[in-house]
């Protein structure tokens, strides 16, 4: 199978992966690439998602073939060969971006994730999008993250909403991880295509994306309705995801249109954050297919 590399004559482009599946059906509708997408918000005060160290063989690959700016690449000395490293070191060929081979502890040493894989790179800060944009797109599929304190649920849940289909995520600005090193490196690459919102507040998110005609559903194991039944996943939709431990909070669950549960066929009484999501966004993928 052919390299990961962009086309030739400008632009970074999204060819497959060595090894990974090819996307199947039809694309899917979603925001414009971020270089040239929906207003940052990040000029109305709003802080930046973080972001500006990736570490992770996919994930700095990724962000060679994203829209940000890649300033500089470090690789462990005592690397093996691989493919995917093949790819890095040409990707940054094409686009002038600097390779230092340095000692492994000295890269290890300013890793901020625990098996960055040889691989770290700086890059430009993410920025985030207007709420405004994520709801304009055609038939929006956006995730709400009401609160994801582990970084490495939060990788997971980005790296299976990017693969689900889901136009948009947001954040709230406060009492959640921002895109650290081990988010990126958990969500392998999908920080680089799914823009982000920063929000003051849930509640009131919740609110502006029901007056722009966005369906809000709320996740929920205490909730009567199974989530198997949705009847509005096929409209434009938003899949609220509460904290870990504690779920939704009261005055979000109540801006919620539906709050559903998942079915638990077992003994055991909720399913792990990441989990939860993986399955939900799958299932609305599913029931929105054609």
């Amino acid at each position: 199978m052919p390299s990961r590399r962009p086309p030739r004559g400008g632009g970074k482009g999204r060819p497959p992966s060595r090894g990974s599946a090819r996307r199947s059906g039809p694309p899917r509708s979603g925001p414009p690439s971020r270089n040239v997408g929906p207003k940052r918000s990040g000029s109305s005060g709003t802080p930046g998602l973080g972001g500006d160290q990736v570490e992770g063989r996919q994930a700095v690959r990724e962000a060679l073939l994203g829209p940000r700016s890649v300033r500089e690449i470090l690789l462990a000395a005592d690397l093996d060969p691989a493919p995917i490293l093949d790819d890095i070191r040409e990707l940054a060929h094409e686009q002038r971006v600097a390779v230092r081979e340095i000692k492994r502890s000295t890269l290890e040493a300013q890793a901020r994730s625990e098996a960055p894989q040889g691989v770290l790179a700086t890059v430009a800060a993410l920025q985030p999008v207007e709420l405004d944009a994520l709801a304009s797109v055609e038939r929006p599929f956006l995730l709400v993250l009401d609160g994801i304190h582990d970084p490495q649920n939060l990788g997971a849940i980005l790296r299976t909403a990017e693969a689900a289909g889901v136009t948009g995520i947001v954040l709230p600005r406060h009492r959640s991880v921002r895109v650290t090193p081990a988010v990126t490196k958990t969500a392998a690459g999908a920080v680089e295509w799914l823009p982000m919102a920063v929000v003051p507040g849930v509640p009131t998110a919740l609110v502006d994306l029901k007056a722009k005609g966005v369906w809000v559903v709320g996740l929920d194991q205490d909730a009567d309705e199974l989530f198997w039944d949705l009847s509005v996943a096929k409209e434009p939709v938003a899949l609220v995801l509460g904290s870990e431990g504690s779920g939704l909070a009261r005055l979000t669950r109540d801006r919620c249109d539906v709050v559903a549960a998942l079915p638990l066929a077992g003994n055991l009484g909720s399913l792990n954050v990441s989990a939860a999501a993986a399955v939900a966004c799958y299932e609305i993928a599913r029931l929105r297919r054609g």
